[in-house]
């Protein structure tokens, strides 16, 4: 198992952690206004979101590596429920934008990340790619 060298905790990605950098939960009139300028269902305003946003956070190289290979594996199971990973749990201390809920077509949403994140991590992913996995791992 991979253990993130800055927490040293094992590192086991799903495809909400691409949605963590849109929580407005105790920032709504920040990040949550500044975010309601972007309509998730309206492809150049998707890809300004996960661009400036989603794509942008502090992660290694094999962290973007294993994170987009989760959300490739997601993406070949034509079962994965995305619209899950946009509910809103009153009982956790965290929320998506306004309706972002209700979003057409989630799964699209998560191909254009997984599109994207293809070219912008490129040489992060190449870089993972060529490496011997199994010293990633302790045992």
């Amino acid at each position: 198992m991979f253990i993130d060298p800055g927490t040293e905790l094992p590192y086991i990605p799903t495809p909400s952690y691409f949605l963590g950098c849109f929580d407005i939960y105790d920032r709504e009139e920040t990040l949550g206004e500044e975010l309601e300028k972007y309509n998730p269902n309206n492809a150049a305003d998707r890809e300004v979101l996960i661009t400036d946003y989603s794509l942008k956070g502090r992660r290694s190289y094999r962290e973007k590596f294993l994170l987009y290979k989760c959300l490739e594996a997601a993406l070949l199971d034509g079962d994965y429920d995305f619209q899950a990973l946009l509910e809103h749990d009153p009982y956790e201390c965290s929320s998506l934008p306004d309706g972002w809920d209700e979003m057409d077509n989630p799964r699209v949403f998560f191909e254009d990340i997984y599109r994207l994140a293809g070219d912008v991590w490129a040489n992060d992913l190449r870089k993972a790619e060529a490496e011997d996995r199994s010293t990633w791992y302790y045992i």
